[in-house]
This record gives C-alpha cells, structure tokens and sequence, in this order.
C-alpha cells in the first residue's frame, strides 16, 4: 500500500522517526524507566505527541539552571481528549483529583475542548496516564500527526439535534482513532503485540499524517467550534427541525511562521453537501486525501490548507468522490451569528438548563482571591448533569434540572463564579495560548499577560460606551495559531518579550481572517491605537455592525478575502 512505503530521502527527520518507532513505540519504555534525566530521548519526543503527551521545561528557571550547569526542568504537559467537548461529572472530579495530586494544581480548558495538565514529572507520567484511562477518558491522538480531539457545539440552544452532532463527533473521532496497540502496552501495561503478529493502521499506515488533523462540528446559527478553522467541518443542516446533512468544509488552519510568505492562515472552503449516513465515510475519504497528497519534505506546509490549494478545490474534491464513490450534493444555505460563547443561564429545547461560566485564560485554579477549582469541585460532587468545554476556553455546567439549578446557583453566588462572569464583553470573548513560561515556542507572554491588558483596555471600552459590546480578542505566543489569534476581530501574536504583531479586522461570527495592522507594538502604542480606535468605533459604527467589519469600512485595514491574500 501507499502509505506504508518507506519515507524518501528529501522528507521530514519527522517522517522517518514515525516510520522506524514500530507504531508509536520507539524507545518510551526504557525511556521510562531512565531515571538519570527528567527528559525522554529526542526521538521520542515527537512519538509521545501521539500518545498526547509533550514534553516541556520551566521557562522561567532555564537561565538559573543553566548557570549551575543543571538540566533544564523538565516536565511534562497531557492533553485528554474529549470528544465533543462532553464529560461527567464525575470524570471532571477525577481531571480535579490528577491536577492537584499529579500535576500543577491547574487545569488548562484548552480552544479544542480538552483538559490540559501541566508540570507533571516523568516519574508520574504513567500514574497520570493510568488514572485518566481509569476515568474512561484518554489522551490518544490529542496530539500528533492525526486526527485529534473532535469538536462539537457546547449548548444546545435553538435545536433539537445537537444530540446528533455530539454522536457523530463521537462516531468520527472512534473511526479515526489510531488502532495501534502501543498506546495500551507502554502505558497500561497491556499485552505486547508478539513478533508473529502483523500490526497496522488501516486509515493512518506507517507515517500517519503529514501533519496535525482537526475537525469541528456546529448547529447555525452559534459557530463555537470555529467550523471554518478547522481541516475539516460539518455545518448541520435542518429543515423542520430534523437534521437533513451537513455542509462540508475543508482546508482551514491557523498555523503561520512571522516572515515566512509561504506560510498563512486560511478559512475552509465549501466542499459540498453529505447525509448523516455519508458523514464518517466522508472524514475517512478527505482524511486520506491528506494522507496520500499532504506534504512531507516540508512540515511548515504540511497541513490539508496547502494541500488543497495545490490541488486546488476542485482537484481535492474530485479525489475525494473518487474514494467515496459518488459525487457530494452543493452546499446548502445557511447563516452563522456569533464564534463566542453565550454567558449565564441558558434554556434549550429540552426544558434543560446550562450555565456557562468564564474562566479567564482557560485556567482553572485556586487563587487568593477567587477560589475557582475550589468552587467546580463543590458543584461537580452534587451535580447530576454534564461539564461541557467550550472552544473558547469556558466552561458550561450542563444539563441542569429546574430544581438542582437553585441549588447550583447558591454555589456560583458563594464562591464568587456568578460575579466573575459580569466582565467587559470584550474580557468574556477573549482567548489565550499557555505561552510562557512552559510552551517551548512561545516568543511572548499571553494567558500570563492578557488579564493586565484587559484591565486597561476596560477603562477605554467603559469611558466609549462599549463596555457591554462583545468584541472577540485573541493573544498568542507565537504565531502558531493554538488561540486561533487570526480570527480575532483584534489579535495580538507574540514576536518578543513584551512585543506583539496586531491584527484587525475578523468577523464576529468566524467567516473572515484579520489582517496585520501594526508589527511589534508594545503596550503603550496598544493602548494609544485601541484608545483612538474605540472611541471612534463607538460614536461612528452602524447599527448592529461589529468592530471586526467597522474596522474594514472605515479604512483602517483591507479584509482578507482568503489566506493566499492574508499578507497582501
């Protein structure tokens, strides 16, 4: 088959690390057991990604370790995958109970609707691993050349079929999961494959991807889960209130390197229209597409997004029909409102009620002055429903009965949650990356910093009136896109110590790229352009218009129509 040959000489280092680690195996085991260094070897730095797993050090402590010729402090970040964004509550009682007796005390809600721990050790890496296994989650493929954690809608509002949507997230991430058998033999001690028996990955081979895989899922008119950033998309379609199919998108990503033109965000294209039943075939179909044509001599243009404009649009979909066996149907209408998320107390259809709750940065910890982690424990020990991750970085205490919603209530009032949510819209439609000081890419500070800017920003949204306006801004490190800063209506990508490219211009409602407007501001000239800026925004805008299209038609910044014009 294609996708077991060898790797050939002009392809990635990555390429052959995959190819030579017998599955994913590599040297983990005995790597495991080295108790000399805090770090595995560097090979299987990249196999741990695909057990969701990466290997990180103390950003903070490198320099001082260095002078006293020390290793650098090496620990280790998991990532647990959740596919559609739906857990317990007792498997969030038990993400609590490994964050706080196995890693840094915190649990990072991540853009993707994972939990994230940071600061475990490798000695406790396969504990860790263990006690997620034991809460029926696990962090298979959450990193790595694959197809990583499904995203889905968090509430179900104005629709009866978001149960459809959370099953096929489910359906597709199940198909898709790699079926190697290492992920069970190195960390739960499973039963070793022996050298009689052939092992292989049907959908992936012997390399997997050329690159990391994304999909999301979304009920217009709330597109939470970012559809047109994702590989791969499903836009729900319903008529009468009964799920018809979903519109396909393919070809979005974030990921961009500062001064390299190559590379560039991108939204995804309309492929076309499939049933429910055609939806998991079609993800196998475009996720082989990607396998057999993706790039692997050039990782920084390895993703579906340059694959597709090389193959161009029409190109990628007559391959993929011609591994369906059929033609897609054309795209049906639909409309898109909002990419934030809605805060309070919510009704859906059901009669069931859904808190969503701002946790600032995606970080879920105890400090002294609001005792958040303290708080989520309490609830999740009484709490008879669902905990929901949103892809902004929030959680949503789900499925509350009428009753159960008083008493819930009384522990959002008791432990400072429910005023903790009566921020600027602008503060509750934000989103920032780790970034310093454990994400070794990180070129700037943003969970760390974000909060500090915000609090000035607010003086200058309250004194314009805007205090209220829902205006979506992202921070990341670096320009790898894990906040999904392009799609901020402003975003900031970090390019040095307390330096930041700015960018304008996205929609409200996740269907159009900013632009960079200024390179290496700091933060007396982000407050000198915002503090213009709003204030004009507030006394000059339309009725209804957003920030991210006021910006556009007062002739502040060109849209970006696609990512191949992203740097014109």
């Amino acid at each position: 088959m294609e996708r077991e040959k060898a790797p050939e000489d002009n392809h990635s280092e990555v390429e052959f690390i995959k190819y030579r680690s017998n599955f994913l195996r590599g040297t983990l085991v005995e790597g495991l057991q080295d108790r000399i260094t805090g770090a595995v070897a560097s090979d299987d730095t990249q196999l741990t990604k695909f057990h969701g797993i990466y290997q990180q050090d103390d950003r903070d402590v490198r320099r001082e370790r260095k002078k006293q010729k020390l290793e650098p402090a090496f620990m280790f970040m998991i990532r647990v995958r959740v596919p559609g964004g739906i857990c317990t509550a007792k498997q969030y009682l038990e993400m609590d109970e490994i964050a706080n007796t196995l890693a840094n005390h915190t649990i990072k809600l991540t853009t993707r609707q994972a939990y994230q721990f940071h600061g475990i050790l490798k000695h406790n890496l396969k504990q860790a691993m263990q006690e997620i296994n034991a809460s029926l989650l696990d962090t298979i493929a959450a990193c790595g050349d694959v197809n990583r954690n499904v995203m889905c809608n968090a509430i179900p509002l104005q629709s009866e079929i978001h149960e459809d949507l959370f099953e096929l997230s489910k359906e597709i991430s199940d198909h898709l999961t790699p079926q190697t058998n290492a992920y069970h033999e190195i960390w739960m001690d499973g039963e070793k494959v022996s050298s009689s028996e052939v092992e292989e990955e049907p959908i992936y081979g012997k390399t997997y991807l050329p690159r990391k895989f994304k999909i999301g899922l979304i009920v217009p008119p709330q597109n939470d889960a970012d559809v047109f950033t994702q590989d791969l998309g499903y836009i729900a379609i319903e008529q009468k209130g009964k799920l018809i199919g979903y519109n396909v998108t393919v070809g979005g990503g974030m990921g961009t390197t500062h001064s390299v033109p190559e590379t560039y965000p991108r939204l995804g294209d309309l492929l076309g229209f499939c049933t429910p039943e055609q939806a998991v075939e079609v993800a196998e179909a475009v996720v082989t597409t990607q396998r057999d044509f993706g790039n692997r001599v050039n990782r920084k243009n390895a993703r579906l997004k340059y694959t597709v404009d090389r193959m161009t649009l029409d190109g990628f979909r007559d391959e993929v029909e011609s591994r369906l066996k059929y033609k897609l149907q054309k795209a049906k209408p639909f409309k898109l409102t909002t990419n934030g998320d809605i805060f309070g107390w919510t009704e859906d259809v059901t009669g069931a009620w859904h808190y969503t709750l701002f946790v600032e940065g995606g970080r879920v910890q105890d400090t002294k002055e609001y005792k958040l982690m303290t708080g989520l424990r309490e609830i999740a020990k009484m709490h008879k429903g669902d905990f929901r991750l949103t892809g902004n970085q929030n959680l949503v205490i789900g499925n509350v009965t009428k009753t159960d919603k008083v008493k819930i209530q009384k522990l959002l009032d008791k432990h400072g949650m429910e005023a903790n949510n009566q921020q600027s819209g602008t503060r509750l439609h934000g989103i920032a990356c780790v970034a310093l000081g454990t994400c070794g890419l990180a070129m700037a500070e943003s969970e760390r910093y974000l909060p500090s800017l915000m609090d000035k920003i607010d003086v200058i949204l309250k004194d314009a009136g805007l205090f209220d306006d829902k205006i979506n801004i992202r921070m990341t490190g670096c320009p790898n896109g894990c906040g999904r800063p392009f799609m901020g209506e402003i975003g900031f990508i970090g390019k040095g110590p307390g330096s930041y490219n700015m960018y304008l211009g996205a929609s409200h409602n996740g269907d159009r790229l900013n632009k960079l407007f200024k390179e290496n501001v700091k933060e007396p000239e982000i407050l000198e352009i915002l503090g213009a800026m709003l204030p004009e925004y507030a006394k000059k805008r339309k009725k209804g218009e957003s920030f991210g299209d006021w910006v556009i038609r007062a002739g502040h910044i060109k849209a970006t129509t696609h990512g191949t014009n992203f740097h014109d």
